[in-house]
């Protein structure tokens, strides 16, 4: 069994990388000031990457310049905007040129479909490294390949909202973005992570930092209302509602790109864009748990619940006995 792995080193390296706090300090010029820098926040599978990527792809056909990067370690943005085709991750090709001793060029990262320039910054394979570690890397490449220096209106930044260290939080952190956009539904739990970003938001506000919350889009809203409720008690406008519809679902799932005038759906992503160019970014107010089941029918909450402590007893089971007392009991004088 010599050649057997050393599992309690690997599980010391690990927590050892998991207790280090990121610096964060990812090298940062002065973007033109016609560049708007937005960040998309949500939890996964709520649609960021479908919205995104007909947003962007409208955006361009309205005549704007548009950057769309991925910082999802799913890497599903480009992937529906280029009919399903994964695209090379900056952070798989910065390893692999390393290895060969060469420099990562921006033809080996970034590619285009309909006006849009596109990338995906990936993130470690599973098991083997911290995907808040890889949006700093691949933010540290994007800096050296002259990001500061790029000439677009907007670039739109798709993060994961579920996760909250620091890698994730960076465009909010460090003012990397002007604004951010929420995508959720009328669900508990994409409201929940929404409300988060809001939280975040807000504290880095207090901080003294300027990243407001521009608004939310309630994506397969089914008119139930959830959402627009939480829109409204955030304090943060609803930019768009996007059906909950079939039609989308199909073209969705294959890869289609509906984000076009030449698509049915076209007007509404039109209006989306316009709606994102021109509103402002303000502080949120998020809600706690309570507030956010207030938003939502008590029958499908934890309305009336009331919580009912453990004991010791519970805990044990059929393993529990009760313990002599040490306590000295005097009688009555």
């Amino acid at each position: 069994m010599d050649d057997a792995p050393n599992l309690r080193d690997f599980s010391d390296r690990l927590r050892e990388e998991a207790s280090e706090e990121p610096s964060l300090e990812v090298p940062q010029g002065e973007p033109k000031s016609k560049t708007q820098i937005i960040a998309i926040y949500g939890k996964g599978g709520i649609g960021k990457s479908f919205t995104l990527a007909n947003l962007s792809h409208m955006m361009a056909e309205q005549g704007k310049r548009v950057l769309l990067i991925g910082c999802d370690p799913k890497s599903d943005t480009t992937s529906l905007l280029f009919g399903g085709k994964a695209c090379p991750t900056i952070i798989e090709t910065s390893t692999r040129k390393k290895l060969a001793g060469e420099e990562v060029a921006i033809g080996d990262v970034c590619f285009k479909r309909g006006g849009v320039f596109a990338m995906e910054l990936g993130g470690p394979e599973v098991g083997r490294g911290c995907g808040g570690r890889g949006i700093i890397h691949g933010f540290e490449l994007l800096e050296k390949l002259g990001f500061h220096d790029w000439d677009f209106d907007y670039v739109l930044l798709d993060f994961l909202g579920d996760v909250v260290c620091g890698g994730f939080g960076l465009p909010i952190a460090r003012d990397m973005a002007q604004k951010v956009i929420l995508v959720a539904s009328n669900d508990l739990q994409s409201l929940y992570v929404a409300n988060n970003v809001c939280s975040a938001v807000e504290y880095f506000r207090k901080l003294g930092g300027n990243v407001g919350v521009a608004g939310l889009v309630v994506n397969k809203d089914d008119h139930s209302g959830e959402a627009q409720a939480f829109a409204k008690v955030a304090g943060i406008p609803v930019l768009a509602s996007i059906p909950q519809d079939d039609d989308l679902r199909k073209k969705s799932a294959n890869y289609q790109i509906v984000g076009t005038a030449a698509s049915e759906w076209g007007s509404l992503f039109a209006a989306l864009g316009d709606a994102v160019a021109v509103a402002p970014p303000v502080r949120p107010t998020p809600v706690d748990q309570d507030g956010l089941l207030a938003l939502f029918d008590g029958s499908e909450t934890g309305a009336g619940v009331t919580l009912e402590p453990a004991t010791d007893a519970d805990m044990r089971g059929k393993y529990y006995a009760p313990k002599p007392s040490l306590e000295v009991v005097y009688d009555d004088a």
